[in-house]
C-alpha cells in the first residue's frame, strides 16, 4: 500500500523573493517563453497556487521581474557615478556609467531583453517608473554636462536617445555574437569620445 503523500506547504517564507530568483534563472537558462509559476512552484516545493499570491498571473510575475532588473540596474549606474575621493572629471563619469550599463546589459542578456521588452507592455506601470527611475541618472548626467558647458545646450532627453541607441547597438552586437564580448569596453570608450566629441559647444565661427 503506497505511502499517503504529504501535502506540500501552501506558505514560504519569502516566496515572492524566491519565485523571481528562480524565475531568473528559468529566463536565463530557458527563455521566457518557457516560464511557468507551475513550474517555478514545483521547483520550490509550494502548491502550484502558492505564487498566485504575490504574481496575477505569469505577466504580472515577468513584469515584476523586468522592475527588479531595472531596480539593479538603476543601483548599478548609481555605484558609477558615486562620487569617489577624487572628483573625476566629466568625460570619465560618463564612460564609467556607459561601461556599467554596457556591462549590465550583456552579462544579463536574457533578464535584459525582458526589461525592454515589458516597459512598452500595455498596463506595465511599475516597469516604465522603475526604467524611468535609471535612465534619469543618464539624462541627469547630460543636464550636468550642458550645465558645465562640456555638452551643447538642447534637450537632454536626445541626446539621451543617441547615446542609447549607440550603446544599445553595441550591447545587442555582443548578445547576438556578431561581435565578441571582449571588444565591449573598448568600442564603449569609442562610443563615448565620439558622443562627447559630437555632442560639445560650437565655438564662435565653427
Amino acid at each position: 500500500m503506497r505511502e499517503p503523500v504529504e501535502p506540500r506547504p501552501y506558505h514560504h517564507g519569502h516566496l515572492r523573493t524566491a519565485l523571481l530568483d528562480a524565475a531568473e534563472r528559468s529566463l536565463r537558462e530557458h527563455g521566457a517563453d518557457q516560464l511557468s509559476l507551475r513550474d517555478l512552484a514545483r521547483e520550490l516545493g509550494v502548491s502550484h497556487a502558492a505564487p498566485r499570491r504575490h504574481f496575477a498571473d505569469r505577466r504580472a510575475l515577468l513584469d515584476s521581474l523586468a522592475e527588479t532588473g531595472f531596480v539593479r540596474l538603476g543601483a548599478t549606474l548609481g555605484t558609477a557615478l558615486a562620487p569617489g575621493e577624487v572628483e573625476r572629471a566629466f568625460p570619465t563619469r560618463v564612460r564609467d556609467a556607459v561601461k556599467a550599463y554596457a556591462r549590465f546589459a550583456t552579462e544579463n542578456p536574457a533578464l535584459y531583453e525582458l526589461m525592454n521588452s515589458s516597459k512598452h507592455h500595455p498596463g506595465a506601470t511599475v516597469v516604465t517608473q522603475a526604467a524611468a527611475a535609471a535612465y534619469g541618472q543618464m539624462i541627469d548626467l547630460i543636464k550636468e554636462g550642458q550645465a558645465r558647458g562640456v555638452l551643447e545646450q538642447g534637450n537632454p532627453e536626445q541626446a539621451g536617445i543617441i547615446l542609447y541607441a549607440t550603446v544599445q547597438g553595441i550591447t545587442t552586437m555582443v548578445n547576438s555574437g556578431a561581435i565578441g564580448a571582449e571588444q565591449l569596453d573598448g568600442l564603449v570608450d569609442t562610443a563615448v569620445a565620439q558622443f562627447l566629441r559630437g555632442a560639445r559647444p560650437l565655438l564662435d565661427g565653427q
